[in-house]
């Protein structure tokens, strides 16, 4: 099954990174008196039809919150659910690759998930490398704090080591330790389920992000969701602490 399929919308100038996070699944499937996994499982095919159609609208980067160094904490059944399918997507992303063309990255530290979802991450990584156009950012196990403290620790061990002295240290410098290193801070960050918190995503990349909040629960989030939050952003000036 192809991941990406061609979809019209209007036109209208697209932001070049858009991040989201997907929230909702379980308030979804508790308002239908269905167990929290149902809700993660209509919540994979709203990720599923929310990157086709950033695609087809040529969108470069998206980066989606799949999974949070907090998330630990749910119920067994929860946690498990959600590795089964993201193991479930990893495969098919693999077994779909040339045709859809896509670059996959992952952000947040992969060690602490199964030996076999970890292999499927390297080789949708390593595999998708080659490809050209849009790239989607997975953060699982991922945490903003988390990801910071790691890029601090490295540039310690940096000048510990004498690879690195404090007073070289930049803005640029320091982003490059960060996972998501190369790719561009978001324009855009996208919150459904009416929750108004950045909940630790993104946080020194988010600096001068916009942000957009909606009541939608993220399994009823669809095309002409992303189309109204890419609407409102094009809407605001964006002076990154200067003056229009």
């Amino acid at each position: 099954m192809a991941l990406f399929r061609k979809k019209p919308r209007t036109e209208e100038p697209i932001p070049n990174h858009i991040a989201i996070i997907m929230d909702g699944n379980g308030r979804w499937a508790k308002k239908r008196g269905l167990p929290r996994t149902a809700g993660h499982k209509v919540g994979a095919e709203a990720f599923r039809t929310i990157a086709n159609y950033a695609k087809s609208i040529g969108l470069h980067y998206l980066t989606v919150y799949a999974f949070s160094t907090e998330n630990w904490k749910r119920s067994t059944d929860e946690v498990e659910t959600i590795m089964g399918l993201l193991e479930k997507y990893l495969r098919e992303l693999i077994r779909d690759m040339d045709k859809n063309r896509v670059r996959f990255c992952f952000f947040g530290d992969l060690s602490r998930l199964s030996p076999e979802l970890q292999q499927e991450a390297r080789e949708t990584a390593e595999r998708s490398a080659r490809y050209t156009g849009v790239q989607v950012n997975f953060c699982l196990n991922y945490g903003g704090r988390d990801e910071i403290l790691r890029a601090a620790k490295q540039f310690a061990a940096d000048c510990a080591s004498g690879k690195a002295r404090p007073e070289e240290l930049t803005e640029a410098g320091f982003s490059d330790l960060l996972y998501s290193a190369g790719v561009p801070d978001p324009d855009l960050i996208i919150r459904p389920s009416g929750e108004i918190r950045i909940s630790n995503f993104l946080l020194w990349q988010s600096a001068y992000s916009e942000y957009y909040f909606t009541d939608t629960l993220w399994p009823d989030f669809g095309p002409r969701d992303l189309d109204a939050a890419i609407h409102a952003y094009n809407r605001r000036s964006r002076r990154f602490g200067g003056v229009k």
